[in-house]
């Protein structure tokens, strides 16, 4: 089955950085042969250093990322999926580089069971110790992101060819139903031709948690995606369309997800 879809309905969206333009936040688009499998790659660093730490928080958006910071590349991490927010504490000087993958590719790319880094940052020489060595070595804070961009792509058209991948249809059937409504859909009624015990094995392991958490997920991403206005969430009642019981449960799902209120995400 052509996986490509994942990429052309799904798009896993990050707050926007907002520091006084002091902390810089983008993304750059892999090799065209990778664009499949890896949603992009990213930078966050500081332009001037920062009067203190800096929080940084990252939303659920059910993708695994690889990330470094170019300063101390002696250390890597895989970030899996993640359930809820997560908020990391920063140096008032930093300079990350990150990979995102697109929901079940890395699991697909590195044969890992993703249900094992779920919910938590794991060290990468424990998970892919020679593309931590292979950071280590080939990345530093003199390295300009065109090179970083083409150092990334080569490891991983690398390891694209050595991979046979394992398209199941029954995987990937229930995922385009998924995405195909957003998000809002009782998983219990996917057809998928297997047992959902079975199903569940499947989304365990290349997605890293259950159908019915990562349907919550792609309904919150399309949230957001959408971009409502305060306004609009008031007057449209977005929630009940995304198949929220009242608006109580909208926020307090959103919020798991975000980490604040839809009013103060949005803020208009």
């Amino acid at each position: 089955m052509n996986v490509s879809f994942i990429r052309e309905l799904y798009i896993p969206i990050q707050p926007t950085v907002k520091s006084l333009g002091l902390v810089s936040y983008q993304e750059f688009l892999p090799h065209l042969q990778l664009q499949p499998f890896v949603y992009c790659y990213w930078q966050l660093k500081t332009t001037e250093k920062l009067s203190e730490a800096f929080n940084y928080r990252v939303v659920a958006d059910g993708c695994i990322d690889i990330f470094f910071e170019l300063d101390h590349s002696t250390e890597s991490f895989v970030m899996g999926f993640c359930k809820k927010y997560t908020e990391f504490k920063l140096e008032s000087e930093f300079n990350y580089v990150g990979i995102r993958f697109l929901p079940t590719m890395f699991s697909q790319l590195f044969r890992i069971d993703a249900s094992t880094i779920s919910n938590k940052a794991e060290e990468l020489k424990f998970i892919l110790p020679q593309f931590a060595s292979i950071i280590q070595s080939d990345f530093n804070v003199f390295i300009d992101i065109k090179s970083i961009v083409q150092l990334l792509d080569a490891f991983l058209l690398d390891q694209l060819s050595t991979v046979k991948f394992d398209n199941d249809t029954r995987l990937y059937n229930a995922i385009s139903v998924i995405m195909n409504n957003y998000g809002v859909i009782d998983v219990k009624e996917i057809d998928s031709g297997i047992s959902h015990r079975q199903l569940r094995r499947l989304f365990n392991f290349y997605i890293g948690d259950s159908m019915k958490t990562f349907s919550k997920v792609v309904r919150f991403q399309n949230i957001l995606r959408a971009k409502p206005s305060t306004q609009s969430l008031r007057k449209n009642k977005m929630f009940f369309y995304s198949d929220f019981f009242d608006q109580s449960h909208f926020i307090k799902d959103f919020k798991h997800f975000y980490g604040v209120t839809p009013s103060k995400a949005f803020g208009r």
